[in-house]
């Protein structure tokens, strides 16, 4: 999926979530205190507006990182957000680096979103070095622990059919160290990354839901003006006094890359 939205509309949705989640999601993956060798570089999977971006470059300079996205806007961001940083419009699936160029290959809330999950990890691998880390998050749609658990509920309760996201790749528990496994990296280990979120009001929660984002901005979109009001004060009836917390969690998996 690419996501052809402004920047900041995406922040206002994900930024509160994705932005912490970039410090916790590098500690899992044994890159935040400098566990890559001297002179390291590392490659920012489906970089976004540049969240896990921004950690990479602070640790290891604007010359040791390069970032891909498949979105046009999220590209233009990155760029004017880091001058002088490589960043291209690619997928996962097809990434333009020669074998063996980096040391790490990261993928933040993008596996699922994938056309070819399974290739876009072998992808990761195959442009790090032998040993190099591959690692990945994914949010934990299907056991109701991610962001958007409590805006899906809502919409089940007066939609049963309706298309949620517990089925997308990685987002169940083993998902994503299934994939990984499969796309032949070594020493494959799963783990949970999590953050809180406070939301000053509910205007603040249900807002962003209109701007079309993924698929449950598509589903808002989809309802005519009477459905969206009425999911609207449904979803008011689930957080009734404000402010208010969102914990959310993400499925992990760390590997190496194959020699």
């Amino acid at each position: 999926m690419t996501f052809n939205v402004p920047p900041d509309a995406y922040n206002r949705f994900m930024g509160g979530f994705s932005e912490p989640l970039a410090d916790t999601f590098l500690a899992y993956a044994d890159l935040a205190h400098g566990d890559l060798p001297a002179g390291g570089r590392a490659l920012d999977v489906g970089c976004g507006p540049g969240a896990l971006t921004q950690r990479l470059v602070a640790r290891l300079g604007v010359d040791r990182v390069s970032a891909v996205d498949p979105s046009p806007p999220f590209v233009a961001a990155a760029r004017a957000r880091f001058p002088g940083l490589d960043v291209r419009a690619a997928a996962a699936e097809q990434l333009p680096y020669a074998d063996g160029t980096f040391d790490a290959a990261l993928a933040q809330l993008v596996v699922h979103f994938m056309s070819d999950p399974v290739g876009g990890l072998r992808e990761m691998a195959r442009v790090c070095r032998p040993g190099g880390v591959v690692a990945a998050c994914v949010w934990d749609h299907a056991a109701e622990g991610g962001p958007l658990s409590g805006y899906w509920a809502a919409v089940r309760e007066l939609d049963p059919a309706a298309d949620d996201e517990a089925d997308l790749a990685g987002a169940r528990e083993g998902d994503l160290v299934r994939l990984a496994t499969e796309a032949g990296l070594a020493d494959v280990e799963g783990g949970t990354v999590s953050v809180t979120r406070t939301f000053a009001s509910f205007e603040e929660w249900w807002e962003p839901y209109t701007f079309g984002i993924g698929p449950a901005g598509a589903y808002v979109q989809s309802l005519d003006d009477e459905g969206r009001q009425r999911l609207k004060a449904h979803c008011a009836t689930k957080f009734p006094t404000e402010p208010f917390d969102i914990r959310a969690s993400a499925w992990a998996v760390r590997g190496l890359a194959p020699a």
